[in-house]
């Protein structure tokens, strides 16, 4: 949906329809920030299945997956549209170049808040546990070698 909404926005921004322009750069933001949060959910499950291995059930799993998946980016979305809808509109970077035009936050603050904080954030946890399953790899493959020589001895 991000690719579609992405590939389609500044084609429907063509039309200078105030509100399709507002609902283009909302949804193009919610399904950015989704996709991230997805990402971060599925490094959440290398580190439930590679390294708490055993006794990690969790009820309802998928679903609360899905609640993360597509609440936390709704949240943030419905704050934003909360505070003034008009932080989304036409980026417009020039009139001489009329396909220019891209429906997307307006305000720096806002993007710099709730976009590029939000990528770092998910960086940030991605790279923990990134550093933590290798980590958790290494020291599998340690003892496993440890215990291959003990038995050659």
């Amino acid at each position: 949906m991000l690719n579609m909404v992405f590939l389609t926005n500044s084609w429907l921004t063509s039309f200078n329809q105030p509100g399709l322009c507002i609902t283009m750069a909302m949804l193009l933001h919610y399904f950015l920030l989704a996709a991230l949060t997805w990402m971060c959910l599925e490094s959440v499950h290398f580190y439930l299945a590679l390294v708490k291995v055993f006794n990690v059930y969790v009820p309802k799993y998928i679903l609360k997956c899905c609640i993360a998946g597509w609440g936390i980016p709704a949240i943030v979305i419905t704050l934003v549209l909360i505070i003034n809808k008009d932080f989304y509109g036409n980026g417009s970077l020039s009139e001489s170049h009329p396909y220019s035009n891209f429906c997307w936050i307006q305000d720096n603050t806002v993007f710099y808040i709730s976009v590029v904080a939000y990528f770092f954030f998910i960086f940030l946890m991605n790279t923990a546990m990134f550093i933590t399953i290798l980590l958790q790899i290494h020291s599998v493959k340690t003892r496993t070698q440890k215990t291959s020589r003990f038995w050659k001895r």
